[in-house]
């Protein structure tokens, strides 16, 4: 990189005393390392994949693995709408016990329902319509549970 300095001095003007401006700049030149690019990218490539499962094949475990979203998507809908499981004070650990498993038992029916009616869509070979409230027209062959939901009460829009 360079830095360049440069001063210009203005004159005295009227009452104005003379005055000295000093205007810096910089310039700065990039190589990329394309060895320590590519080290990156093959470093960045790996997945570690562990399992208790002896009879699956690195294949099976991989595919498994990738389909590992719709898990975190389950821990997403305890911890936002529509269950929205918030740190909250309750006295005893049976009662903070309780409400995890009614959660799950709910977040479980959620993902049911939702596995029944895309099953049944795709089984069909149908698309279900009047889900999106700025587009009744449009149809999903995937709709979410909180999307069906909507529909019977609006007012409750997840």
């Amino acid at each position: 990189y360079t830095i360049q300095r440069q001063e210009y001095t203005k004159r005295r003007y009227l009452n104005r005393p003379a005055e000295t401006e000093v205007k810096t700049s910089a310039s700065v030149s990039i190589q990329v390392d394309d060895g320590a690019v590519a080290h990156a990218i093959r470093k960045m490539g790996w997945r570690v994949y562990v399992t208790n499962q002896a009879d699956l094949t690195l294949e099976q475990t991989v595919l498994a693995y990738r389909e590992e979203y719709l898990i975190e998507r389950g821990f997403r809908r305890l911890k936002d709408n529509p269950l929205s499981l918030t740190p909250m004070y309750l006295d005893s650990d049976k009662r903070i016990t309780g409400l995890i498993r009614l959660m799950t038992i709910a977040l479980r029916v959620l993902t049911l329902m939702e596995f029944h009616v895309r099953r049944k869509l795709h089984q069909a070979g149908e698309k279900l319509a009047g889900l999106y409230s700025g587009n009744p027209k449009r149809s999903t062959a995937n709709p979410t549970t909180e999307m069906m939901l909507r529909v019977f009460r609006p007012e409750f829009a997840i």
